[in-house]
């Protein structure tokens, strides 16, 4: 199962390498990894996506709490949560597609960044969910390159949960 989790850190030399450390000696994947400032100076926040069961992910941010620089973790994984990922995608657009693959944008809310001869360049962020739908909307006119930043989360504070408004609209 892919868990999310959200690491508070002391911003400083080496964290996340000994967080990396830490995953790859316990033979631990990081399929999604994004770091940044979090709301306080000197604090960062890693949004991690990793797969393990319940009692994998408990073992692991028991170890991750070892480490001194960690300072509050997250298991975003089963609470409501606002989650997003920001790609790039260089998307083959020859004359004869150009209109489609531009209506797919506009629905998609995607923004063109570069026009070339043959290509596009498209910049969309969203849940993943999103993300996904427009890579396979996309996927038939050719796709020459793709960047991802990773998922980043943070919990609702209302607690109530995406499917919950899916659902209900």
């Amino acid at each position: 199962m892919k868990n999310t989790l959200s690491v508070k850190v002391e911003d400083e030399s080496g964290t996340l390498t000994r967080i990396a450390g830490l995953f790859a000696r316990r033979g631990f994947n990081i399929e999604s990894l994004a770091v940044g400032p979090a709301e306080e100076i000197g604090i960062s926040r890693i949004t991690m996506v990793i797969n393990g069961d319940k009692q994998t992910i408990e073992q692991l941010i028991k170890q991750l709490y070892k480490l001194v620089s960690v300072l509050e973790i997250n298991n975003l994984t089963n609470v409501p949560s606002v989650e997003r990922e920001l790609v790039l995608i260089k998307i083959q657009a020859l004359p004869q597609n150009r209109t489609d693959i531009l209506n797919l944008a506009e629905i998609f809310r995607a923004k063109i960044v570069d026009v070339a001869f043959n290509s596009l360049i498209l910049e969309i962020s969203g849940d993943p969910g999103k993300i996904a739908a427009f890579e396979k909307s996309l996927s038939k006119y050719g796709t020459l390159e793709i960047a991802k930043t990773g998922k980043i989360a943070l919990s609702r504070e209302s607690k109530i949960s995406s499917e919950f408004i899916k659902n209900t609209y």
